[in-house]
């Protein structure tokens, strides 16, 4: 039995391409700091060359490439060294970086990671909930809960500024 032939150099370069500024964002929602999600992003395409999955189309592509970012993010996150370094640090660094950023951005990524992803997959890129909980493996009922309860908090840390517009 011979397995599946290996995609070429060309192939790999076309998907990065099209792929490349999605998984960032994703991965930049969960690491929140350029270096990080630049590792995440390499990674996942280690991964799609390592493992050389078969896609049925090009959104079942997307979907693999955007839950394999998300669980590599997560995984890092959990990780021992992750745990020991000074959290004051980094938020110092963020605020800095974000003080002239966008508002509604800002607390999209401050959200808990599973509200955070769902979000970000519904209104950047375009999902409605059904593919979100196929792409995250989650019943659909715990994406539209999910999504409910973000907005809800999105409304309370931004209600006094999208009601004065």
């Amino acid at each position: 039995m011979s397995g599946p032939l290996l995609r070429t150099d060309k192939e790999i370069e076309e998907i990065y391409e099209r792929h490349r500024n999605t998984l960032y964002r994703v991965c930049y929602a969960y690491m929140k700091n350029p270096a990080d999600t630049e590792d995440a992003v390499q990674e996942t395409f280690y991964r799609l060359i390592d493992k050389n999955p078969r896609f049925k189309n090009s959104e079942h592509e997307k979907a693999w490439l955007i839950r394999t970012a998300a669980n590599i993010c997560k995984d890092e996150l959990k990780h021992w060294h992750r745990k020991s370094e000074d959290i004051d640090e980094h938020t110092e660094l963020q605020t800095e970086d974000k003080a002239e950023g966008d508002d509604i951005l800002g607390a999209v990524m401050a959200l808990p990671d599973k509200y955070k992803t769902v979000i970000y997959l519904y209104y950047y890129e375009g999902y409605n909930s059904a593919e979100i909980a196929d792409i995250l493996r989650k019943p659909k009922s715990t994406v539209r809960n999910y999504l409910h309860e973000a907005r809800v908090i999105l409304k309370e840390r931004l209600g006094e500024e999208t009601d004065e517009k």
